[in-house]
Order: C-alpha cells, then structure tokens, then sequence
C-alpha cells in the first residue's frame, strides 16, 4: 500500500496549505514560460523550489527531492531518448525516411491521398521527435498538395494528426516515456494498447476531420515554403536551382510514382547520400524496437513465469534499452551502410543527433524533479484522499490535470510530467493495464488544443502559411479531436480490460 511504504512528508503542511502551494507552484511555472519566456528547464526547477516554500518545506530537503527526482527520471528515460535520437536522425540522413515516403506516394492516388499521408505519418513519426517529423514531412506536403492539386487541409490534416499521436501517445518518445516512469507503468503493454488508442483516433482527427478542415479554410500552397527536398536538390549551384524551377508540375508524380528499385536512381549525391536504404529494410529497422517490446508484453502475459527461461531471454531483449539500442546498431547496417555511410559519417550522425535533445532532456528531468516535490511534500496523498472523496475516476482526473496544464503552458512535455507527478499515486493499487491507460490518459490530455503559446501552432501557422484564426480552426481544433476521442478511447478501454 501507498501508505505504508510513502516515507515521511517533508512537510507537515495540510490539504489546504499543499492545495495552495500546488497551485502557487504552477503559477509560477506558467507565469515564468509565458510571459518572461524563460527556458522550460528553469521555470520547473524555480516552481519546485516555490512549491515547497508555499508547502512550508524546509529547503534543503526540497533540494534533496527535486534533485533525486532529476536523477532518477534523466536514469530511467534518458538513454531511450538519446537512442530514439540517433534512430531519428539515421532514418532521415540516410533517405530511409524518403524512400518510406516515396514507396507509400508511388501507391497512392486520388481520394487514398489523406490515408497515404496519415500512414507515412504514423511510421515516421514513430521514431522521430515531433519536430523533427514536420520538418521533414511538411514540404512533402506541400509538394504533393501542389502538383498534385489538392487541397493543403485534405492531405496536411492526415499528417500532422499522425505526427502528434505518436508525440503524445505512443513511446520511445518523452512525454510517454517519462509517464511511464512516474506511474510505474510497463513500457510494453503501455505500447501496444498506445498503439490501439492511437489507430482510431489518428483516423478520426486525420483524414475524416481533414474533409471538414478543407471546408473551413482553403489556403493556397505557400509558393515561399516550398524548396526542393534534400534528396532531390541538385549540387550545381544556380544551374540546378534553375532545372530545379523549371521543371513542370508532373516532374514531383514522376518522382513519387518510381518504383521502389528506380527511386534511389532518380535522385542526385547530396549530403553525402550515394543511395537510399530499401524500403523494406528501413520500415524494419523502424518497428523493430517496437515489436520486442510487444513480445516481451505479450510472454509477460502468455508464459507469466518469472523462472522460465523463454520469458527470461523475451525480458532482456524486449527490455526498452536493449530494444532501442538493437535498433541502433541494425540501423547502422540498413541504413548506413546502403547510404554509403563511412565511420567517420556515422560518428557525425550520431554527435548531431544528441546536441539538439538536450533541452528536452533538461525539461524532463526537471519535470521529474518537480514529481518528486510534489510526492514528497505530501500533494500525491492528498491527491489520493481528494480522488477517493470526490470519486473521480483517476484516467478522468490525470486526463483534466494534463489539460489545464496543456491550456496554461502550452507545452505538452510540460503537461505530461506535471500530470503525472501528480496523479503517480493514485497507479499504486492499479493493475499493469489501468496503470497503462493512465499513461495514455494523461499523454491524451497534454495534446488538448495548441494555441498561440505553443511553438508548434506557430510552427504549423508559417509552414501552411496561414492566419492565426484559420491555424486555430485546423491545427487547433484537430489537437482537441485527438484529445478528447484518444481520452475516449482511453476510458473504454478501462470498462473491459
């Protein structure tokens, strides 16, 4: 029981006093991010150490939690992260991400278009960072909405639901990663059934939301976002560019529409790619960690014999590090190697690729630090004796508590840690699966409608260049269906498993 084994409050603080200091102590983050748009990182450790003055905690044991929280949230996710970083960045330097998008395109036609792009969406999103996902994906986008004429909302719609459900949802990505941590939940079975939360509803917020979205707005293709993709640009300089202009609106189609073993020659030797990796090879190397995982999972179920020597090997190579580590190293070969990758090529892929996760290794481990606080001085018992009092169904409560953070920071990293720091005690008593869907429940509410203090809305408002209204009707509007029908989905799955 949470009870016995919780140590001693660092406070002696009651319900009203921690109530309060819960709430000075996110005001103090909120009002630190948005209006003195101070770094993540720094906002969660300053509103740590005033939850604990306002709880009355003595400082240096405030010190002590935030920083044993840290450390055991940088432990647990850390790595995960920076292997799903180095996957990330193999897959995209090495044109794997291309030729999946190429292969899909060249299938694809007509009113299957949405459906394609929801598809690359959901696989490319799987190992890359959100951010990472659209940069990459968004001038395909518009390449195909242009010369193909579509409509931007029918085929972009499809792909940023995808991108965003597998940001929220789905691990090895942080904001899962880290609720997973806190909640004590099991990474596989939060997985698979983040996986069967998101099919659902990526079809919903994607192509079926798309055709309404293509009615409320109708924007023009921005002529100024759309540069060659990497792989298509040619080296020589002003006479490239200038083939590169002039080729007709069919030239993209001629591209797109290669087959699979024609692709790789059909583009030129950039960024040091000679040639793409198949795409078999890369759509394997990229399901890969995610089908140990769900192995182990499902022997954990099957087998349920800690002492059997199959499940034992299951555990150790569906474990999540050795899982993303296999990875790794087969995407050396897949996709280095087919890329013309030397060494020192490799060593290079691999040092930019953990420079830009170190922020978000900051903010989760400070997110974590913050848990700690909150669990230390007592706010995670009160938050079970409130619950118990009130009979709010805890998914409903980690889901509402991800919201409001959501709607305050704008952040759904930040939304996904805070939550989850302070609903963690209500998984104590909860099966493997409930402590799952509290995961996903929370993940489902940090995505509750991005608006105008969250990067990716101004992200996603100059990619399609559009208006702040109209951003807020379509990528707004869509992150809220996602919410609320992955809440859903969420809270379902709770009355029959």
């Amino acid at each position: 029981m949470l009870a016995a084994e919780a140590p001693e409050p660092i406070t002696s603080a009651g319900h009203a006093q921690l109530g309060i200091a819960v709430l000075a102590g996110i005001a103090v983050i909120v009002l630190l991010i948005t209006k003195f748009k101070l770094h993540a990182f720094l906002a969660l450790t300053i509103g740590s150490l005033a939850l604990g003055a306002f709880a009355g905690a003595p400082l240096d044991k405030v010190i002590t939690s935030f920083s044993a929280g840290l450390g055991s949230t940088v432990a647990g996710v850390g790595v995960l992260i920076a292997l799903g970083a180095i996957l990330g960045k193999l897959l995209a330097d090495s044109g794997g991400a291309d030729q999946v998008v190429d292969t899909i395109l060249a299938k694809a036609g007509g009113r299957s278009m949405p459906w394609a792009m929801v598809l690359i969406a959901s696989v490319i999103g799987l190992p890359l960072f959100f951010e990472v996902g659209m940069v990459l994906l968004i001038p395909v986008v518009l390449m195909v909405a242009k010369r193909g004429d579509y409509s931007l909302m029918r085929i972009g719609i499809p792909a940023l639901a995808g991108l965003s459900v597998m940001h929220g949802l789905v691990p090895p990505h942080p904001g899962p990663l880290v609720a997973i941590d806190a909640v004590k939940a099991d990474l596989g079975v939060t997985l698979a059934l983040g996986v069967l939360v998101a099919i659902p509803t990526v079809v919903i917020s994607g192509p079926l939301f798309a055709r309404y979205a293509a009615r409320w707005v109708d924007v023009p293709v921005p002529e100024r976002m759309l540069p060659p993709r990497a792989s298509e640009a040619e080296p020589q300089g002003r006479a490239g560019v200038e083939r590169a202009s002039s080729r007709r609106p069919e030239g993209l189609s001629k591209v797109v529409r290669s087959t699979p073993a024609e692709a790789p020659l059909q583009r030129s030797k950039t960024n040091g790619v000679e040639r793409r990796p198949s795409f078999g090879a890369t759509l394997t190397t990229v399901l890969l960690p995610v089908v140990l995982m769900l192995a182990k999972a499902l022997v954990d179920i099957v087998i349920d014999d800690p002492e059997n020597s199959v499940q034992r090997v299951v555990d150790v190579i569906g474990s999540p590090l050795i899982a993303m580590l296999a990875a790794v190293l087969v995407g050396i070969f897949t996709l280095g190697r087919p890329a013309g990758f030397t060494k020192g090529r490799l060593t290079e892929v691999t040092e930019k690729s953990l420079a830009p996760i170190a922020g978000i290794l900051l903010i989760v481990g400070a997110g974590g630090g913050f848990k700690q606080t909150l669990i230390d001085s007592g706010v995670g018992q009160m938050i079970l004796d409130i619950s118990e009092d009130w009979s709010i169904p805890a998914l409903l409560l980690g889901w509402l508590i991800a919201v409001a953070i959501r709607l305050a920071t704008g952040s759904a990293t930040v939304a996904t840690v805070s939550a989850a720091g302070l609903v963690a005690p209500l998984a104590a008593d909860m099966s493997t699966t409930h402590a799952a869907l509290l995961v996903l429940a929370i993940g489902a509410g940090s995505l509750f409608f991005s608006h105008v203090n969250d990067a990716g809305f101004w992200l996603v408002k100059e990619y399609f260049g559009m208006s702040v209204g109209q951003t807020v009707k379509t990528w707004s509007v869509m992150e809220t269906i996602i919410s609320v029908v992955a809440g859903g989905v969420v809270l379902l799955l709770s009355l029959v498993i």
